[in-house]
């Protein structure tokens, strides 16, 4: 499975890509689509806009990956997974087809074909699409779509997109189509000449929604949801708009929706301020979204977040430093192809750990990483599952103390 071993099923072109939709009727083709890329934040930015898009009362679908709990979150119409019969008769009709051996096709492939036979036959309105891994070369990238949005760039699979900002940024920038207009989240010189130079080749028009949109103020509600109001172009929009989503990093990413929803709106589509509050103040209830600053108990405060790189840990260690508590407990693992000097350098250093390994052969042994982190002044135990080490976080952690899980999608997985 793709999501369990990892690079080893890339592909260095999207032929498979290609003959699983012509397999099954070129079903992308009956469906509009938005496109979502980046290295950070694309997941919460397309979870946002089904909720808005569901809200306007369009039947919307949602490819995302990975999963966390179950393989059906990965694919879903207005909010709701996939139905189990559904995957089993797709597995089934294709494995009837006698394909397999031929094509050859990785867990991704797969999964990407069945997500647009299934929004085909079910004839939704449009389709939020989230890239899997890079962009040009990713199984998604056959969609021609409305609008491709590109979150943001940082240095992450390097192994497989380049170990520069700008040759990652040459990756997302594929999904880049000719004529249609691209939003980019936010990014710095190197990765903005790449795009706009990708955009000017092939005729699209690019906007820079940190250029047009700022964050003006935020207030946490009782509920830990978020007040916020935001500018555009120095004038004041969307005063008091409500973010069920938690962590102030969601700040970066509201900026990109807000200039995408301008895009579709000039597209013709019908969304109404009141659809732009209704939906990002319900996105996990109308999407499912989990593990983005989740909380999953209190006293003490329990906190999960998917963030495994150094830019997304970055901004999990700013809300950390935000967040009152007694004393802070971290129960942590990392798969090994990260680059886990630059994560384990940024982690608090007046925490408690509890380093341990999810259930996947990627995951890095957690003595080896109890190790590591030690030269960084990180101090704990090591525990040979996640299940052992919640346990003793929870055996040692008063009620006024912070529970924080993170590292690595899977880590997070377990714990939910």
């Amino acid at each position: 499975m793709f999501q369990r071993v990892g690079p080893a099923a890339y592909k260095n072109n999207l032929d498979n890509a290609h003959r699983l939709d012509e397999l099954y009727g070129h079903p992308h083709s009956r469906f509009r689509t938005i496109h979502v890329a980046g290295t950070n934040g694309k997941g919460s930015v397309s979870h946002m806009l089904s909720a808005i898009l569901q809200k306007a009362g369009y039947k919307t679908g949602l490819y995302t990956s990975p999963h966390l709990k179950d393989f059906r979150e990965r694919i879903r119409i207005d909010g709701r997974p996939i139905g189990k019969s559904a995957v089993t008769r797709w597995i089934e009709d294709i494995r009837d087809k006698d394909v397999l051996d031929d094509i050859n096709p990785s867990f991704f492939e797969l999964t990407v074909a069945m997500a647009f036979d299934f929004f085909a036959r079910n004839n939704v309105d449009i389709a939020v699409i989230e890239t899997g891994l890079g962009g040009r070369l990713d199984s998604t990238n056959i969609i021609t779509p409305e609008v491709s949005i590109i979150t943001n760039i940082s240095l992450d699979h390097t192994d497989l997109l380049g170990n520069t900002i700008e040759s990652i940024a040459c990756e997302k920038a594929g999904i880049i189509k000719p004529g249609v207009p691209v939003v980019i989240g936010s990014a710095g010189e190197g990765p903005r000449q790449v795009f706009t130079s990708e955009s000017i080749q092939k005729g699209s028009e690019i906007f820079f929604a940190e250029n047009e949109y700022k964050v003006n103020y935020a207030l946490t509600d009782i509920d830990g949801s978020q007040i916020v109001s935001a500018e555009k172009n120095g004038q004041p929009v969307f005063p008091g708009l409500s973010l069920d989503l938690k962590g102030r990093y969601q700040h970066k990413n509201l900026l990109t929706v807000l200039k995408a929803i301008d895009i579709l709106r000039e597209g013709g589509w019908r969304i109404k301020d009141k659809n732009v509050y209704d939906g990002l103040s319900r996105v996990e209830e109308m999407t499912g979204l989990q593990g983005r600053w989740q909380v999953i108990g209190n006293n003490p405060l329990i906190v999960c977040d998917t963030a495994h790189n150094a830019d997304g840990i970055t901004e999990v260690v700013k809300q950390i430093r935000q967040t009152p508590y007694k004393k802070l407990h971290i129960v942590f693992g990392i798969v090994s192809d990260k680059d886990h000097d630059k994560i384990l350098r940024l982690l608090p250093g007046d925490a408690d750990y509890y380093f341990t390994k999810s259930d996947i052969p990627r995951a890095m042994d957690e003595n080896k990483l109890q190790s590591i982190a030690s030269g960084y002044g990180l101090k704990g135990k090591s525990y040979s599952t996640v299940s052992g080490a919640y346990r003793a976080a929870r055996d040692n952690a008063g009620r006024e103390d912070f529970i924080f899980f993170g590292g690595s999608t899977f880590v997070v997985a377990e714990i939910l």
